[in-house]
């Protein structure tokens, strides 16, 4: 199980019906399962652990689950949590997919150390207070080699789209936001953390701005779902993708 592993190709249980999950969620599951893939090596799905840390009602945790995967979701929200519950009943996933109430703080005595192969973080880092302790518990928690997949909010979009709306003053203030994350200060905090950041890419560059009309002509999904593949890779784009998504090795 090596990082240079190229991943297989997604299997077709995530090409879910579109009025379910928006392209932009299909799109991210899709990269985060490849990353599965390569850290799942030769092991069977099961033995490999995922913790999906905010991971809400599921929307990540639960088709993680259906491919196979060992998913614990970590929320501070009841609620979600009693719908993942449900949703997990629903489809048969209780025995590899379940919640933990709890938030980064207590991450470690929730999970153990050493205990996770993948740590998903996606959309809440931005809102933890204590960025660089999320991050250490996340290390803390993943065995040697695991890894951490970390989706977080775009700062140069959010300013675009503010400024384009007539919202200057907003544009101003999310362009000085400390809360919102680039790539620069997001490697700092991985590499502190003793990550090495294996991947970058942006999502969102055009998934969510193409008009809906466009999306009904035969193959255009898929069409568009390619060239967000493209684009993610490329980092002259990244600049106006609305997310970040970074993947990186402990050790």
């Amino acid at each position: 199980m090596t990082r240079s592993d190229q991943p297989t190709a997604v299997p077709p249980t995530l090409a879910v019906d579109k009025k379910r999950r928006s392209l932009g969620g299909l799109f991210t599951l899709r990269v985060i399962l490849e990353h599965a893939q390569v850290w799942q090596g030769d092991r069977p799905a099961a033995d490999i652990r995922i913790v999906d840390l905010g991971g809400g009602a599921g929307g990540m945790g639960v088709p993680l689950a259906r491919e196979g995967y060992d998913v614990t979701v970590v929320d501070p929200s009841p609620n979600a949590l009693a719908s993942l519950q449900r949703r997990a009943a629903e489809a048969g996933l209780s025995g590899r997919l379940r919640g933990i109430q709890g938030d980064s703080s207590d991450l470690v005595d929730l999970i153990g150390p050493g205990a996770a192969d993948l740590v998903t973080c996606h959309e809440v880092l931005d809102v933890v207070e204590d960025k660089p302790a999320a991050i250490r518990a996340m290390a803390t928690v993943l065995r040697p080699g695991g890894a951490v997949s970390l989706l977080v909010r775009q700062r140069y979009s959010r300013v675009m789209r503010k400024a384009l709306t007539g919202n200057f003053a907003e544009a101003r203030a999310a362009l000085a936001d400390p809360a919102r994350l680039d790539q620069r200060r997001i490697r700092v905090l991985l590499e502190d953390a003793g990550f090495t950041v294996v991947e970058t890419r942006g999502i969102g560059a055009v998934l969510g701005a193409v008009n809906e009309e466009f999306l009904d002509v035969p193959g255009a999904r898929s069409e568009l779902l390619a060239l967000e593949d493209e684009i993610s890779r490329t980092p002259d784009m990244w600049s106006l993708a609305t997310q970040l998504h970074v993947l990186a090795a402990l050790g």
